[in-house]
């Protein structure tokens, strides 16, 4: 039989032969607390699973999805069936079934390291054992047998034995407990990948949101560590701002009971919405001084995951091809509901500076898809949690909404629930309901937006007459679809206080290559023209000479905050499309950035700018460009406001980039006391912002490291430790953290990640040289021997980018002639670093010759 890769033809052919009516799982955790490691083999937990179900037909055959180092015993409608020859490590083969079926599984099933199915966690700070469970899109079976496919829904029940002193939650209330065993509630029709149990003697605050007659129990969990620094009532603030627009806008009460959020450890995404049991990686509990636009990004996770209980929960994508049905609608929500309901009245800012970045790189890599993508299975699924599933689906949605209006949209949204409440969906059914409430040709949008791939840029071209006045403003659109959008063009000038503002404005329908927007003839001479105004649409925006022009003097007085976002967006896309010299851009940075009021755009650029100095610079100017990076960071970090989220972001920016023995004593003042800038607070996490370059660049040792832990020795603290030591300049050190990631599988999930990250150090190019031939040599192994997310994390972090020559890009090429036959996953990660790679070395020739140029 096919191993653990589900394909999509077989789970449409099970799904046509079966209706599943409920499971019953029961798990002892008991094991997890126990201090001695098995003898042999990995840890595990028993797990028994009763399925009833119904088939299509007496007789037929099927199988049943389970991942587990070994089966107890197999029962088909009380028929006890040979375990060892009706599993083979990943299914359970179930002949001869009839019209009604109950199966039972008793299996010993592996507790997780790397973040996937039941992932075990201990705390070095006290000892302490944590459990949780991640499923997307296919890992529930690493738990209990089942149907691993989101349209065989099924109520269920959880039945959980745990150790004493732990408290344990699933998407039920607790609905009775004897002993150490808790028995939970039943829950409504969900699909496998979004059920969920969370173990251990975590720290539980509650609260509850009431709405008329609706009373929905409120959870905030995380780990004992972190409780002190834990703000619950911040995160309920925002959950019942979202509740009560959620419900006002959808008009379909939370159908899940109650609302458990847990912050957990060793989180390989941002959060999952398991109905009534939300999980999220427990970074969003800030242990240090964070900026608004930390406090930002949880909440629209917070609003992101409970849009889902409504796009995901309530309504389910028949299969993967459709995941954007959920993704694209609760990463638009999540922007929307921010604006909308809480105090970040900005975050359409965010959006478009952040998120659609996210969108314009993966549309433009050679992987990329239309938004209803075409998965094949289920490692396509895996891959396809990107920017294009969330943040274009999220932004084309946003289109939709300036296309067919708010109220038709939202009415769309309230009919799609109640029509397939608790079912499965495909793209026509959303379109229907949409068509039927805007009364507009839903399928010729869906065709250019959703059923095409790539990313349109629109240029204005303005003609002007000897009076200073627009005799024509036209707008071209190239790219290989062209597509209908729908978008505001704004003519900004200087005014009498020097600040650029928007006099005039104009909504068009671009369509075809070539629109003449009729509206803005007449009006005075622009020193802007802004294309994709107000953001409706999704494009890469370019601009006129004259508008670059004047962005090169004057980016920093453009009043509105969007506007200025959006040209800051622009001018990185030109960037990174080699149409801008690096420089120019560090230019621009090192010229305005110091003005920027929004500290999330701020934080962009920095990470932007850095991009652009060790990737797209000619490696020429790459020394200098750092440091007068780290020269301008410096300014003006001892200029910010003392104590501001201004200062805070300078002084990261200012030590990423430490490039000079002067910016090294400077942090190690400021980490001894012997330093000072007012108001800045140097607390734990800043610490390990300052550490990291000093260890980078050799400034602090092992010992120094040592002393560091000690001093916050946390589960924080040991993956900070792990990535700084990784990131001394030393051979020695680089062959160890090599051997810890590639020829061992003893690190967790998090400490892999940490690993990867210290190790890949801009200004160590020469120390990585020679790992590049042994990376081709060992990826399609580690693929073939890991787990899929630390297969992701290992190809693509240790990609050798920093060798940014075209022998790394030849090598590349001969692995892939070599390896045709490779799992279209794993060659669709090297492809797309690739182009990452090929892409910077467009740049640095652009940057170099402009340098010539000068």
């Amino acid at each position: 039989m096919p191993g653990e890769n589900l394909s999509r033809d077989e789970a449409r052919q099970r799904a046509g032969l079966l209706s599943v009516d409920g499971y019953e799982v029961v798990l002892d955790l008991r094991s997890a607390a126990d201090e001695a490691e098995p003898a042999e083999g990995p840890r595990t937990f028993r797990s028994v699973t009763t399925i009833r179900f119904r088939a299509a037909a007496a007789g037929v055959s099927t199988f049943a999805d389970l991942i587990a180092p070994s089966v107890n015993s197999v029962t088909l409608n009380g028929r006890g069936l040979d375990a060892a020859a009706v599993f083979d490590g990943s299914r359970i083969a179930l002949e001869d079934l009839a019209p009604e079926n109950v199966l039972v599984v008793d299996a010993n099933c592996a507790y997780s390291r790397t973040g996937e199915g039941m992932h075990r966690f201990v705390d070095p700070e006290d000892g302490e054992v944590y459990l949780y469970t991640q499923y997307e899109p296919a890992d529930a079976r690493r738990v209990y047998a089942n149907f691993e496919q989101p349209d065989l829904k099924a109520p269920y029940r959880f039945e959980v034995t745990a150790p004493e002193g732990w408290q344990v939650w699933s998407n039920g209330a607790e609905e009775s407990r004897e002993g150490l065993t808790r028995r939970f509630a039943e829950t409504a029709p969900i699909s496998t990948y979004i059920t969920c149990v969370v173990a251990g003697p975590y720290h539980y605050v509650t609260d509850t949101y009431t709405r008329g007659d609706l009373t929905i129990p409120l959870g905030a969990i995380c780990r004992k560590g972190l409780a002190k620094h834990f703000d619950a009532d911040e995160v309920f603030l925002v959950t019942k701002q979202g509740f009560d627009l959620f419900h006002e806008i959808f008009d379909y009460p939370y159908p899940f009971g109650k609302y458990d959020q847990a912050f957990v450890p060793e989180y390989n995404l941002g959060a999952m919405e398991n109905p009534g049991m939300v999980t999220f990686r427990e970074e969003y509990i800030f242990r240090g001084k964070v900026t608004q636009a930390s406090y930002e990004r949880r909440a629209n996770t917070i609003l992101h995951e409970m849009a889902h209980m409504w796009f995901g929960d309530l309504v389910t994508m028949k299969w993967w091809d459709d995941l954007w049905l959920k993704e694209s609608f609760a990463d638009f929500m999540g922007s929307f509901a921010l604006v909308e309901a809480t105090r970040f009245d900005q975050a359409w800012v965010t959006f478009a500076n952040s998120r659609k970045a996210w969108a314009y790189r993966a549309d433009q890599l050679p992987s990329t898809h239309p938004i209803t993508a075409d998965i094949r299975d289920l490692e396509d699924a895996k891959l396809n949690f990107d920017g294009i599933t969330y943040a274009k689906g999220a932004a084309v949605l946003k289109q939709l909404v300036a296309y067919v209006g708010r109220d038709a949209f939202l009415e769309g949204a309230r009919r799609y629930f109640k029509a397939n409440a608790y079912g499965n969906t495909t793209l026509d059914d959303l379109l229907s309901v949409l068509a039927e409430v805007s009364g507009r040709d839903m399928a010729e949008w869906s065709r250019a937006w959703l059923q095409t791939a790539g990313v349109n840029a629109l240029t204005p071209v303005v003609t002007c007459d000897a009076g200073g006045r627009v005799t024509e403003l036209a707008v071209l659109q190239d790219g290989d679809e062209l597509r209908p959008h729908r978008v505001a063009v704004g003519l900004y000038r200087l005014d009498a206080d020097g600040a650029l503002v928007r006099y005039a404005r104009a909504e068009a329908d671009v369509a075809g290559a070539r629109t003449v927007v009729a509206e803005l003839a007449g009006q005075e001479k622009p020193a802007l023209v802004l294309v994709n105004d107000d953001d409706l649409t999704y494009c890469k925006i370019r601009f006129d000479p004259v508008s670059l022009a004047t962005l090169r003097t004057h980016l920093g007085s453009v009043a509105d905050p969007l506007t200025r976002a959006l040209c800051w967006s622009a001018l990185w896309n030109l960037t990174r499309d080699a149409l801008m010299p690096a420089r120019d851009f560090v230019s621009l940075v090192l010229a305005h950035s110091g003005r920027e009021t929004d500290v999330g755009v701020l934080q962009m650029l920095h990470a932007q700018v850095r991009t652009a100095v060790n990737h797209y610079a000619d490696p020429q100017w790459r020394e200098q460009g750092g440091k007068v990076l780290a020269a301008c960071a410096l300014q003006e970090l001892r200029f910010a406001e003392p104590g501001s989220e201004h200062q805070l972001t300078w002084a990261r920016f200012f030590a990423a980039g430490a490039a000079t023995e002067g910016d090294f004593q400077l942090l190690l003042g400021l980490l001894d006391g012997s330093a000072r800038i007012d108001g800045l607070e140097v607390d734990q996490e800043l610490r390990w912002d300052f550490l990291l370059p000093l260890a980078a660049h050799g400034a602090v040792g092992e010992e120094a490291l040592a002393a560091e832990l000690a001093r916050d020795d946390t589960a924080s603290g040991k993956r900070h430790q792990v990535r700084c030591l990784a990131a001394r300049p030393s051979a020695a050190v680089k062959d160890q953290a090599w051997a810890a990631v590639v020829e061992s599988d003893a690190l967790s999930n998090a400490l892999v990640e940490a690993t990867i990250a210290g190790m890949q150090q801009p200004s160590q190019r020469a120390l990585l040289a020679g790992f590049t031939q042994p990376y081709f040599a060992a990826i399609e192994r580690l693929w073939a021997d890991r787990s899929i997310q630390i297969g992701m994390d290992v190809v693509r972090g240790l990609y050798p980018a920093l060798q940014d020559s075209r022998a790394t890009v030849d090598a590349t090429d001969a692995w892939l002639s070599a390896h045709e036959s490779a799992p279209p996953a794993l060659r669709r990660l090297v492809l797309e670093s690739r182009d990452d790679l090929a892409r910077a070395l467009r740049a640095q020739h652009c940057d170099a010759t402009a340098g010539e140029a000068k």
